[in-house]
């Protein structure tokens, strides 16, 4: 079935973005997504509901192989801080959902992820304007994820492909 879907204005931008963030503390991420699209499709490249769109996309994570829509939504964001940071984001969520899904490989996996989530936001302090510490803060949570769990190590070197999940087609979740 094909709706005609109905445009908002762009006065009313300011409130939508407001509901988007309450949305997402609702945790009604799906209802900050639709939201996001509403206003990107009036003003494409508006930043503030790109990178509201990313982070709600990165909320629904339930397993690695729904990190794509997110991915797709980071290659519009501007700036050399932003996409480190909020590609850093990705890889920290997509940690939590290893850790969250479990299964063979989910501790290398989610130490993988994590590890590429400091990776990015260590790229992202180096563009930080003074002041700025949200990096650091995301990386030391990240690391003490890692430092407080035994089960997120590294694969041993012996056994590297049982680590990656795959997604739907096969491919490995880290080409994603």
């Amino acid at each position: 079935m094909h709706f005609e879907l109905k445009s908002i204005s762009e006065h009313s931008i300011p409130e939508a973005l407001a509901k988007v963030e309450r949305y997402r503390l609702l945790n009604e991420p799906s209802l900050a997504e639709s939201i996001c699209l509403d206003i990107l499709a009036i003003v494409p490249d508006h930043q503030q509901a790109l990178i509201s769109l990313l982070l709600a996309r990165t909320d629904q994570f339930q397993s690695p192989v729904h990190a794509r829509p997110a991915q797709e939504v980071l290659a519009h964001i501007e700036g050399d801080y932003e996409r480190a940071y909020y590609e850093g984001i990705i890889w920290e969520r997509l940690g939590n959902a290893h850790i969250r899904h479990g299964g063979a490989g989910a501790g290398a996996s989610a130490y993988h992820a994590l590890r590429e989530a400091m990776d990015h936001y260590e790229k992202a302090m180096d563009f930080a304007i003074p002041g700025n510490d949200d990096a650091i803060l995301r990386w030391n949570t990240c690391a003490r994820v890692i430092m407080q769990n035994p089960d997120i190590r590294p694969v041993p070197q012996n056994e590297p492909a049982q680590a990656w999940g795959h997604d739907e087609a096969g491919s490995r979740i880290a080409d994603a």
